[in-house]
């Protein structure tokens, strides 16, 4: 008999492994179960969050980028983190350099989609993707 394992991000609801902070998401459990990452109500919910902290990379950094996001998301000291851009990249077809806008649903859905199977390997569900970024984009 095969046992399933469930990724840690998947358990928590926290499908880009966000690291626990003293940030507060909309949906975020206090406290988290888990003592190093944030954990969510759904799926849904977290998924938000990787849309408003990906959002705040650009507005509060000015990282436009997969490159410049993902640099800081999944650092070197942490991550492969080339090997990471170089999967975003080449899932979505935005080429790791272009300026991003992070209110366009037709680039973030599928980046945060990607940053989701790496982080939990396995492919996100684009129905939650989808309801993580209508909470997002209504506030």
């Amino acid at each position: 008999m095969m046992v399933s394992r469930v990724s840690r991000g998947l358990r928590n609801n926290n499908p880009g492994n966000i690291r626990r902070s003293a940030v507060r998401y909309k949906g975020e459990v206090q406290p988290s179960r888990d003592a190093a990452f944030k954990e969510f109500t759904t799926m849904a919910y977290g998924y938000r969050a990787m849309f408003v902290l990906l959002n705040s990379y650009q507005r509060r950094h000015k990282l436009s980028t997969i490159r410049e996001m993902l640099m800081r998301y999944a650092p070197p000291s942490e991550n492969q983190t080339t090997s990471y851009i170089d999967f975003v990249a080449r899932r979505t077809g935005i080429d790791a350099d272009a300026p991003l806008d992070t209110r366009s649903e037709r680039d973030m859905v599928p980046i945060v989609a990607a940053m989701s199977e790496i982080e939990n390997g396995v492919a996100a569900s684009f129905d939650e993707v989808a309801e993580g970024w209508q909470l997002y984009i209504g506030g």
